[in-house]
């Protein structure tokens, strides 16, 4: 073969190479973008679902806050309000029998009818509700009457006087209102009287009743009769006492737990039964430690039924397994050299753990409790299984005492008969949730960034 032929077979051939070599990059190239579209198509259809359920809640929470109010002059008559100075306690007398005598006052005080100050107020600025009495107590929540006593109680000396107050519109009145409730259905189907669904706008037009922002779903404990006036002070304390509990209880042991397996713990068949366990532990449903928690800690301890004592025991048995996995898996993301620098000048394995190797690992383990703690908060399973989902209308003052939690109050106001009402209040206590949630890990992250060691 000549030169000639020789030099154009190998440029053909460096050719097809040169070809196939392009061919095969533009196929790559097609193929990182086709992936990389992928990749952000999936990045953005989460962040758009999560903004949807954030669009959500927040659309439909945010109004719950605002209520209908009554702005009404609430005359403190002592016609009506008739009743002695409040007992003081008298230098030489016993405690048994002050509590006696502020107990008789105070059941004397029970016994006014203080639904004739909330009528007298509303006549003064619509007087046909003076002959329609009990139309005209649909206006207004029913627990409004207690906190008027309860103002008398505290503060005796307000009879005779006048007092500009805000009082909760009922539930019903609030859902009319504000539109949540279709306006051309019959009488039949309305919860409210026409009277009183008439007196509702005319007052609103007037503006006696007004849109305002309440403080009732913060400062307030469940209530079944008085559906405006219900709040989350008393699942709010639940769940931050359980909590606690978690942090104080989990957080020690698991890290404990993760120390003592990664760094002392000799392999043998014993270790390896425990980590084994402990991985099953990590995917076992949370209804199971519900279960666990009310066979051990209600039916063998003895311990108060929907009380957060328990379910912080419970909520610490379930997130135990994730604190000790993440816990380990930072312990060995440390490099031996620390270890091994620790050693070499003199210092314990002990001291090279506490003083060295722990310090370099406290991020990962405030990343550890921020996920142990944020699954807590949320479950609700276990806590209805220990019997946290019973209506209890107080605040605890101690983890011993009966409680719900916002989870478990979540719940229950979803299934509430009146949805109209309770579907936009529940959106408002899943907002109080994630702001208790978001709390809590910011602190955690900040303490992280705050003890954060470079090496």
């Amino acid at each position: 073969m000549s030169e000639l032929a020789k030099s154009t077979a190998g440029k053909a051939g460096y050719a097809a190479v040169q070809q196939r070599v392009e061919s095969s990059l533009k196929g790559r190239k097609r193929k990182e973008t086709r992936f990389r579209a992928i990749g952000l198509s999936a990045v953005a259809a989460s962040l758009a679902l999560v903004a949807l359920l954030f669009t959500t809640i927040l659309s439909k929470g945010v109004p719950a806050f605002w209520q209908a109010t009554f702005v009404l002059d609430v005359a403190f008559s002592p016609e009506l309000v008739s009743i002695g100075p409040k007992p003081v306690a008298e230098p030489a007398e016993t405690p048994a029998a002050y509590q006696q005598r502020l107990q008789a006052w105070q059941t004397e005080l029970g016994f006014i009818d203080f639904n004739q100050l909330i009528l007298g107020a509303l006549a003064k600025v619509l007087p046909e509700t003076a002959e329609h009495p009990r139309d005209a107590l649909r206006l207004v929540t029913s627990g409004e009457r207690f906190a008027l006593r309860d103002m008398v109680e505290a503060d005796p000396s307000i009879v005779g006087k006048t007092l500009k107050l805000n009082l909760l519109a009922d539930a019903n009145v609030d859902v009319w209102l504000k539109g949540n409730i279709d306006r051309s259905l019959p009488d039949a189907q309305q919860q409210l009287p026409a009277r009183t669904r008439a007196w509702a706008d005319q007052l609103y037009a007037s503006g006696v009743i007004q849109n305002k922002f309440s403080t009732a779903i913060f400062m307030n404990v469940d209530s079944r009769s008085s559906l405006a006036s219900a709040g989350l002070a008393g699942a709010f304390m639940g769940s931050l006492m359980m909590m606690v509990l978690v942090i104080l209880l989990a957080v020690p042991i698991g890290v404990a737990s993760a120390i003592y397996l990664e760094e002392f713990a000799p392999q043998n068949k014993l270790t390896d039964l425990i980590e084994v366990n402990i991985n099953n532990l990590a995917a076992v449903p949370s209804i199971v430690f519900g279960l666990l928690g009310a066979a051990v800690f209600i039916l063998w301890f003895k311990l108060p039924l929907s009380a957060p004592i328990v379910g912080g025991l419970v909520l610490t048995l379930m997130t135990l397994p994730t604190v000790i996995i993440a816990t380990r898996a930072t312990l060995k993301a440390i490099p031996p050299s620390i270890r091994e620098a620790a050693l070499g000048i003199g210092a314990s394995k002990v001291q090279a753990i506490t003083d060295h190797v722990l310090p370099l690992a406290l991020p990962g383990i405030l990343t550890a409790t921020i996920l142990g703690v944020a699954q807590a908060l949320g479950e609700t399973a276990p806590l209805l299984l220990i019997g946290m989902s019973a209506f209890v209308a107080s605040v605890p003052a101690t983890p011993f005492d009966q409680s719900t939690a916002l989870p478990v109050q979540i719940y229950l106001w979803q299934g509430n008969e009146l949805r109209n009402f309770f579907e936009g209040r529940t959106s408002a206590a899943i907002i109080v949730l994630l702001a208790l949630m978001l709390t809590l890990n910011s602190l955690a992250i900040w303490l992280r960034k705050r003890f954060e060691v470079r090496w």
